[in-house]
């Protein structure tokens, strides 16, 4: 029997033994039931966390060598070109779009 049918096989028998028992019991059992799965995906939740930053944390690191030098610079940079005139849509944006009327006093 592997894990995933005994797990149904344990739920089972909670599912019946609340049909069977008195009501405080079987809120009872439910509770304890509904605890320990939600302790135990928490625990897994932060296991699973953990691995994640221990996986970011072995990412390799560049390593230092000697008589290297740091990457060039881009000569070519998305700067727009300050000769280019305006256009229309430029003036559009920088004209007034109407009045606001009074700031409200209170």
């Amino acid at each position: 029997m592997d894990n995933r049918e005994e797990m149904r096989r344990l739920i089972d028998v909670i599912e019946k033994s609340a049909n069977n028992s008195p009501l405080t019991q079987a809120i009872d059992a439910i509770r304890l039931f509904s605890n320990t799965a939600s302790f135990l995906a928490n625990k897994l939740d932060t296991r699973l966390r953990n691995k994640h930053v221990a996986m970011k944390r072995a990412a390799p690191k560049a390593t230092k060598t000697v008589g290297l030098s740091k990457p060039p610079i881009p000569k070519t940079l998305n700067v727009p070109n300050k000769a280019e005139p305006n256009s229309q849509a430029d003036f559009d944006r920088l004209e007034p779009q109407g009045s606001q009327g009074p700031i409200p006093t209170s």
